[in-house]
């Protein structure tokens, strides 16, 4: 919207009214955009400007609650603008718009598969790769389980899977990926451990950019290293996606990066193997969907998202073997639950975060000075807006107690019921 008015000669002014989260547009006109919506429905927002001016052949459809302009149209009908977000669950009618501008407005077909996409990117990869050989970085995560499983579709044992354990994954999970890997879906993954090697570099580093560039460029390091192994390894294929893509990398302009995702922004200016990012146009629902078309259990599919920069980035402040078991036990306990009490498939993503605060506590008799820890659980459709998930008062006040009792060194535990916007998901 801001880009049609300034290209065509309306107004952009900064709002008194702030727009960021749940709100309500009303329709000033009927329009093909807003076909069998209701007249008043429930938008997501986030925006901190407004329309002072319209642009020239422009009229304005739709307001929001606070009387700011939400939609605008051009006069011939082709162009349309809009402040909200149609595309996230928490837009209620999101869908119905999206509908009306692709088919209504654009005359589009809707001819998009799973299986059109997976044979595209298979003929895709053979071309490119030929008979040469590819390093998978796999990290048990929905989405390099699936790129692996479409590389292997596309060039067999040609695609070699590598799983790093850095030194900050969640408990257990070095052995669970392993199992999974070998047991559910009959791969042999070559496993590495290079703890010593990440916690090394990461000593003293407090800066959460600097911990994901940190940890992008010795993942490269290692995957080079490993490649030397292997007669005519020349790629690395990574489970990139759209969203890591949008918030790593800065236009000219206002917009900023919201954070370097380790495998985007993190990575060094040069490489020695060609990337292969088969999933960088797709959200994490679309690449749940390809997995099913490829046979990849249910339950891995179902995993809640984990950062590539594992708990350094769930870690505020620099990082220690100590604050990394403390936190490692938290969330598990977190995790089982959440699986416990049925919870974790219902929500998006769930975790917890070890602050860098310590405060005043009785246990017993004692006096105890200890770390508090804070639990983050969201509800969304592709990560891009999130909101905060209310679970019932008997579970939170179980998993507290938990947490305090089995966790020595942590005295508090509060949860976070801050949207994305204006916050993130994760903490750093």
């Amino acid at each position: 919207m801001q880009l049609l008015i300034d290209f065509y000669d309306g107004e952009i002014g900064k709002s008194n009214n702030r727009e960021y989260g749940i709100s309500e547009i009303s329709q000033n006109k009927k329009s093909s955009l807003f076909k069998n919506v209701s007249n008043k429905t429930q938008v997501w927002m986030s925006h901190g400007d407004h329309l002072n001016k319209a642009p020239n052949g422009f009229e304005i459809i739709a307001h929001s609650i606070d009387k700011i302009p939400a939609a605008i149209s051009s006069n011939d009908k082709l162009k349309y603008g809009i402040q909200f977000h149609p595309e996230v669950s928490h837009t209620s009618e999101g869908k119905s718009i999206l509908s009306n501008f692709i088919f209504e407005i654009c005359k589009s077909k809707s001819d998009w598969t799973s299986e059109e996409f997976i044979e595209s990117q298979i003929n895709s990869i053979k071309k490119i790769v030929g008979d040469d050989k590819v390093i998978c970085g796999v990290s048990g995560g929905v989405d390099s389980t699936v790129t692996y499983k479409l590389l292997y579709e596309a060039i067999g044992e040609n695609v070699i899977p590598v799983f790093i354990d850095n030194g900050l994954l969640r408990k257990n999970e070095f052995e669970f990926v392993n199992s999974m890997f070998k047991n559910r879906m009959n791969i042999p993954l070559n496993s590495f451990n290079c703890k010593k090697l990440f916690l090394d570099n990461l000593k003293g580093v407090s800066n959460p950019e600097r911990k994901r560039k940190i940890i992008g460029r010795e993942f490269i390091r290692v995957f080079e290293k490993i490649s030397k192994n292997y007669k005519n390894l020349k790629y690395l294929a990574q489970g990139t996606l759209y969203p890591d893509i949008i918030e790593s990398v800065s236009v000219n302009g206002p917009s900023v990066t919201i954070k370097s995702h380790h495998n985007v922004g993190g990575l060094p200016k040069k490489l020695n193997l060609t990337l292969i990012e088969p999933m960088k146009e797709l959200f994490k629902d679309e690449v749940r969907e390809i997995g099913r078309s490829l046979n990849v259990p249910e339950d891995i599919l179902m995993r809640h998202p984990f950062p590539g920069p594992g708990l350094a980035v769930r870690i505020l402040g620099d990082i220690t073997p100590k604050k990394i078991k403390l936190l490692q036990n938290a969330d598990a306990i977190f995790i089982d639950e959440l699986q416990s009490q049925g919870l974790y498939n219902s929500t998006w993503q769930a975790f917890a975060v070890l602050l860098p605060v310590k405060s005043v506590g009785v246990m017993g008799d004692k006096r105890t000075y200890q770390r508090a820890i804070a639990l983050r659980a969201v509800s969304s459709r592709d990560g891009m807006t999130a909101e905060w998930t209310e679970f019932p008062h008997d579970f939170l006040r179980r998993v507290s107690t938990r947490i305090v009792n089995e966790v020595p060194g942590i005295n508090r535990v509060v949860y976070d019921i801050s949207n994305k916007p204006p916050g993130t998901i994760e903490w750093e």
